[in-house]
């Protein structure tokens, strides 16, 4: 991304409608836990300024890891002390030590340049019977401004990630769009970047109530994607279990070893 993205990141995400919406799916989501009343362990990989990984600590103990030497001031002043810098491609962990494995709008960036080898990895730190949560922005005739800034290098359609995470050996067990409701607002407003100019207004806190409007809107939709899979949306979730018999990735599946960021 760029380097500013992380400061703004930072700057918004504890108080965004967006980010607190993706919480609360991610929270309906991850409903039925991987392990057996013990806490978690979980992976937060591509974590960026580790708003998300604070907030998955009520699950469990969390370990981050990101590629970016700009996100790690953001670690410290939230005083996350477990986080290695790496790539998702090559992760610095040994094999079947996590429950779980988060990865939010990470595989979608030009430095990720397939998502198989980090596929590869997350099938390779996750123990037996352990849960892969995807989130990827959707629908690449989406694209605008903010993509520019963050480094897009696709957008997906649920189908397109659903093959991938089988592709990678996972078992879906659920896969849905999120930001339904307000995908119209948001694809006028990407759209009309086209004719009036490109903007990153999403990007800021807006006023309070319509905070909290749109923030109520994502919150309904957490509801339902508890039995229901979203039609539409400006993001793709997809829930992944390794089986619990699952024997060792062949080898022309497993990532190549990189080497981590210092």
């Amino acid at each position: 991304m760029d380097p500013e993205q992380y400061a703004l990141m930072a700057r918004v995400e504890r108080d965004h409608w967006w980010y607190a919406g993706m919480r609360r799916l991610t929270a309906a989501l991850l409903a039925d836990p991987p392990g057996e009343g013990s806490p978690w362990r979980i992976l937060d990989a591509g974590c960026g300024t580790g708003g998300t990984t604070a907030w998955l600590r009520r699950y469990g103990s969390v370990v981050g890891v990101d590629l970016a030497a700009e996100a790690a001031p953001f670690w410290r002043e939230r005083g996350l002390t477990t986080i290695a810098r790496g790539s998702v491609s090559a992760l610095p962990f040994a094999a079947d030590c996590f429950d779980l494995v988060t990865c939010f709008d990470v595989l979608y960036h030009q430095q990720v340049a397939d998502e198989a080898p980090a596929l590869a990895e997350f099938w390779r730190v996750l123990r037996p019977g352990g849960l892969l949560l995807l989130r990827v922005p959707a629908y690449n005739w989406l694209q605008g401004a903010h993509d520019a800034a963050v480094h897009t290098r696709r957008r997906y359609t649920r189908p397109e990630l659903e093959a991938a995470v089988r592709a990678a050996g996972f078992t879906v067990v659920a896969a849905t769009y999120g930001n339904c409701f307000l995908f119209p607002l948001a694809a006028a407003k990407r759209l009309s970047e086209r004719w009036l100019g490109e903007s990153q207004a999403e990007m800021m806190v807006p006023m309070a109530p319509i905070n909290a409007l749109f923030a109520g809107a994502l919150g309904l939709e957490s509801r339902l994607i508890a039995r229901w899979s979203l039609p539409a949306g400006l993001s793709v979730f997809v829930l992944g279990r390794k089986p619990v018999h699952a024997e060792s990735m062949p080898a022309a599946r497993v990532a190549p070893r990189l080497a981590i960021a210092s």
